[in-house]
Order: C-alpha cells, then structure tokens, then sequence
C-alpha cells in the first residue's frame, strides 16, 4: 500500500511539474527568406538556428528550451515592420534577431525595437545609418550588430581595387540606404587614394531589366564596374553589362559573395571578379562551425551572413542566461557580459556553451570568441574586425588575402591626412 501511494504522489509531482521541453525562451527572427536578399536570410536563418540547437544541447537557458520564432520580412522593410510588431507587441518576445540588409533593419529597430526598448542583433546590416542612429540617442542603447560598418568596409574596398590595378571604376549600386552609403564611403576613400569615379548609378530592386542603368554607368569608358547589390538583382546586372560589351571586371561588395550570383552569371564570365567581406580572425569556433555547418543546414559555410547570424544567435542565448531572465533588459546587459574582455574565453558548439553556462550560472564573466573571432561591442553596438579580399576563381569563391583591422585605420589616417 505504502509503495503504491508513493508512486501516486511521485506521478502526481510528475504530471504537476512541466517538463524541460514545455519551458520555452522565445526569441524573434525577422529574416529575408525571400526576395532579393533571401540567400542571406536563408543562411541566416539556419545559423540562428543552428546556435540555438547546440545552446540547447549544453543544457538550454534558465532551465527552458531556447527558440526562435521566425519571419519572413520578403526584403521588404513594411512587411519587416509588421513581423516585428506582431513578434513584439502580441507575442512579447524579449529579443529580435534580423534584419539581413540595413533597409529591413533600420524600419524595424526605428518604428519597432527601439521605441519598445527590446533588443535587436542583426548580424549583417551594415549601414554607418546605424551608427548615427546610435549617436543620436535614437535606439536607446538596445541595437548591437555582429559585422563591421559600411564605413571601413569602403576604405577597405578602395585599397583593394587600387591595388588590382583598378584605376577607373563605374558605380551601378541599389538606390537604398546601404547601397547609398556604401558607395558615399567607397567613392571617399577610393579618390582620396587616386582612383577615379566615371560614373554613379543608382537603380530600384526588382526591375524587369537593367539595360539603361548599365548604358548610362559604360558612358566613361571604365576599367570596370564596382556592382553593389545583391545576388540576384547583381546577376541581372552583371549579365546585362557583360552583354553590352562591358569590361568583364568587377568588384563587388560582401553581399554579392555568393554561389547563386556566380551560377547566374557563368563562371566563365567572372574570372577578373573580385570583393571584400567583413572577415574573421579564426579560432576554435571557426573551425567548429566550418565542420558543423554544412551537415546541419544543407548549405556552404561561407554563404553570406551565415558566421555572422551563427554569433548573433549564440550572443542572444547566452545574454539570456547572463542577464538571469528572458527580458529585454536582461538580455542588454547580458550581452556584455558574455563578451567581458576580462572575462574566460568560451568557443562555439555545445563543449564550449556548456563550459559558458556553469560559469555564468557561478556568476562569473566570459568572452565569446565567435566564429567571426572575438566580439566586443561599443556603446552603438558596432563591431571592428578584419576584411577578407576574395577572387571568383573557378566558379568558386576563394580568399586572396585579409585587411586587419589596424590596416584599414592607418589607410584612414592616410586620407584624413591629405
């Protein structure tokens, strides 16, 4: 008898108690996972994902399960804005992860996040807009970013084409908020260093053809055409440059390293292609996520914003356990306690997350040294780190050589100084 009442009090404890997988922390991911920008999202997506899975596998946070309930912003910044509010204001998630392109991130932390004071991480927004916003007190210390502004990639995309020999480039650029800055920080750098612009052309996504834009961008006769877009209005591009009689070399931004854009073209047609991406400094976590990824998503690891979402979610996840509560708050200032430069070096995957929730849990500091390298954080929640200079060689995209970080500052101090 007494055996049998124990197990009705041990099952009823059971039944009464909710299990692990029925306590969630959800965290929203507003995505292009379709688009022109969709093969960033995707990969994006995936990383997130991804980060959550092996947080999960060190034993989750706060004891729950972590989750990402995601949305597809269509790269559009209204559809972006109404996934946010839906996310925020009726489902009350304490984080947002996304957008890919600033000018899905920027609506949304402007109309949503930042008037609501929940945190948003985007991993591959990297308008210097973000930046001003920051220092104009308009996103209330709540926006962080894991990839290097527009800023020092410019310079960097400067030096690079210089030092190829591209003395005379003409701009076709998409006619939004990173493209306009992009190309006002190249064209700065690249004069300031001797090269010349022949001429700056914007266009609108989604056009049937881009047959005027490419006529009027050939009219000063160039050494090749500086393309910043993304891979499939890109391809269209560069096609209808090629078809025209266009010198066939390019230099492209970070967001046009990818195998889709080269599919489209034809490889044959971009074997004097080249482009700068923000880089990494490799570490374990590299190595980790270089090994994992593919079997994971089904997708390259070197696909666009794929390392960068991967360290957005992992940051997210674990602010969650630092900040002790899944609150927006909470998950701010966790934030900078996972990437305390005095505080135990933690690396990617579930060996390294496991090690980073027992030291947190003992209240000890950390510093997540992600996939991009080790991450710190301003007070406008900008990132510095290196670029990559890469070459379509083959069909395939391959590293040619990496600008530090301290390479670009002394190319700045160079042009301030003229």
């Amino acid at each position: 008898m007494l055996q049998k009442l124990l197990l009705a009090i041990a099952l009823a404890a059971l039944l009464a108690s909710p299990a692990l997988a029925d306590c969630k922390v959800t965290i929203g991911v507003v995505m292009e996972l379709t688009g022109p920008a969709g093969a960033y999202g995707q990969a994006g997506a995936k990383s997130i994902e991804m980060a959550f899975h092996d947080i999960n596998a060190a034993g989750g946070v706060l004891g729950c399960t972590l989750v990402a309930d995601t949305r597809d912003s269509q790269s559009q910044g209204t559809v972006a804005v109404d996934a946010a509010k839906q996310l925020v204001e009726i489902d009350h998630v304490p984080a947002i992860i996304g957008g890919i392109i600033s000018s899905v991130s920027i609506p949304i932390l402007t109309a949503v996040t930042a008037p609501a004071r929940v945190v948003q991480v985007s991993p591959a927004s990297s308008s210097p807009t973000l930046t001003a916003l920051g220092r104009d007190g308009k996103t209330n210390g709540i926006f962080f970013r894991t990839i290097t502004s527009d800023a020092l990639q410019g310079v960097a995309a400067a030096k690079y084409a210089l030092d190829l020999g591209l003395k005379k480039l003409a701009i076709i650029h998409v006619n939004n908020d990173f493209g306009v800055n992009m190309t006002k920080e190249f064209t700065a750098a690249y004069k300031a260093l001797g090269g010349t612009i022949t001429g700056d052309t914007p266009y609108n996504e989604k056009a049937a053809n881009y047959d005027a834009e490419v006529t009027s961008a050939l009219g000063g006769d160039p050494d090749g055409l500086y393309l910043i877009s993304y891979p499939t209005d890109g391809a269209t591009i560069a096609r209808a440059w090629i078809s025209k009689g266009g010198p066939r070399k390019f230099l492209l931004n970070d967001g046009m390293n990818s195998g889709d854009f080269v599919d489209a073209v034809g490889a044959k047609y971009l074997s004097d292609a080249y482009g700068t991406s923000s880089g990494t400094e490799d570490s374990a976590s590299t190595a980790y996520f270089n090994a994992h990824y593919k079997a994971f998503s089904n997708l390259d690891p070197g696909s666009p914003a794929a390392v960068q979402a991967y360290d957005a979610g992992a940051l997210v996840g674990l602010a969650v356990a630092a900040g002790g509560a899944a609150t927006s708050a909470g998950i701010r200032d966790g934030i900078y306690k996972v990437t305390d430069p005095a505080g135990t070096e933690i690396t990617a995957g579930p060996e390294g997350f496991k090690k980073a929730l027992e030291l947190l849990k003992a209240g000890k500091p950390i510093r997540y040294v992600g996939v991009i390298g080790p991450i710190s954080f301003d007070k406008y929640g900008d990132i510095t780190g290196p670029f990559r200079e890469w070459q379509i060689t083959d069909g395939k995209i391959v590293t040619k050589g990496q600008m530090t970080t301290a390479d670009v500052d002394k190319i700045r101090a160079q042009i301030a100084g003229k």
